[in-house]
């Protein structure tokens, strides 16, 4: 009767062993799929990141450009201004110039 109960005890013992090691098996297997789906999430993210990283560049670049191009448009501005002004002095005193000039060559 002894014999029966020890026998008994080792069968309980070799079942839990077994359950023990499934349970292990199926840990493992969960681990490997929190990683997977990790790594999932991280790939998400990164190109969630990179896709706001994006837009933000492309929002500062566009605001750059505009700013540039205004500040070109003024230059363009007041160098058309400066040259009518240039334009308007030469045109002022191109009659004494060209006596200037006539009576430098009469004279000599």
């Amino acid at each position: 009767m002894a014999e029966s109960k020890v026998t008994g005890i080792i069968k309980s013992l070799n079942a839990l062993e077994d359950d023990l090691d499934s349970l292990n098996s199926k840990v493992s297997d969960m681990k490997k799929q929190l990683v997977v789906k990790a790594q999932t999430e991280i790939d998400v993210l990164l190109e969630k990141t990179r896709e706001m990283a994006t837009k933000e560049a492309e929002i500062i670049i566009n605001a750059s450009k505009e700013k540039a191009t205004a500040e070109s448009a003024k230059i363009t501005q007041e160098g058309e201004s400066k040259l009518s002004e240039i334009q308007s002095s030469i045109d002022a005193n191109f009659d004494k110039a060209v006596k200037d000039v006539v009576s430098t060559v009469l004279k000599a």
